[in-house]
């Protein structure tokens, strides 16, 4: 077991074996087999899975890295710049698609993903609960889209992957803080209509 559990990747997979399992067990058991419903909960699973991930991330670079940097010495810092930070931002970036992308698998399969980027228009806002999961998916797709072309791009240049002086990777690196603060910030509100209207609305 400590051979297994030493070896990220090997305990990865065995997890992704687990829970397909049971995704499985789900599959036998739910009455219409592999049916809308079933793919549904399925998206639901990766959406949430991937969510996890780029907000956990998100929350480390906000609660943790930035905020402790200062205080790390000079001589210490390329350890978090030159092989933490890239992993992290990897992992940071395409969990950011992937929730982005399952989160709009999801509300297609549940169909209301047009309607839902209306806010309601579409159906002349009867219904509450379309446009307060409208306005999480729109904060998401904010958050997202700062990912890819404001946060990435600037860490880039702060890091060092792209060519920059000593004034560049500065502004970068306060570039890149700023729009993580603002997906910090858009976090919280996103996260309360992503979990309040399964619970309310059913």
């Amino acid at each position: 077991m400590a051979g297994l559990l030493s070896n990220f990747r090997n305990t990865m997979i065995v997890s992704f074996v687990l829970a397909l399992v049971i995704v499985g067990g789900y599959a036998a058991h739910s009455g219409g087999g592999a049916d809308q419903i079933f793919w549904t909960a399925v998206a639901r699973w990766l959406h949430t899975f991937f969510g996890i991930l780029w907000i956990g991330l998100l929350y480390y670079f906000n609660f943790v890295q930035i905020r402790k940097m200062p205080e790390i010495p000079a001589e210490l810092k390329p350890a978090v710049s030159k092989y933490i930070a890239p992993e992290a931002l990897f992992w940071f970036r395409y969990a950011a698609l992937a929730t982005w992308v399952m989160g709009v698998i999801l509300a297609y399969l549940r169909g209301y993903l047009f309607d839902a980027f209306s806010l309601g228009a579409l159906s002349g806002f009867a219904n509450p609960q379309i446009t307060l999961i409208g306005l999480g998916m729109w904060l998401a797709t904010i958050m997202f889209f700062n990912v890819w072309a404001f946060i990435w791009p600037a860490q880039k240049i702060a890091l060092g992957i792209v060519d920059g002086d000593a004034d560049a990777k500065a502004a970068a690196g306060r570039k890149a803080m700023i729009f993580s603060r603002i997906n910090t910030l858009l976090s919280v509100p996103m996260l309360v209509t992503m979990t309040m209207s399964q619970t309310i609305f059913g």
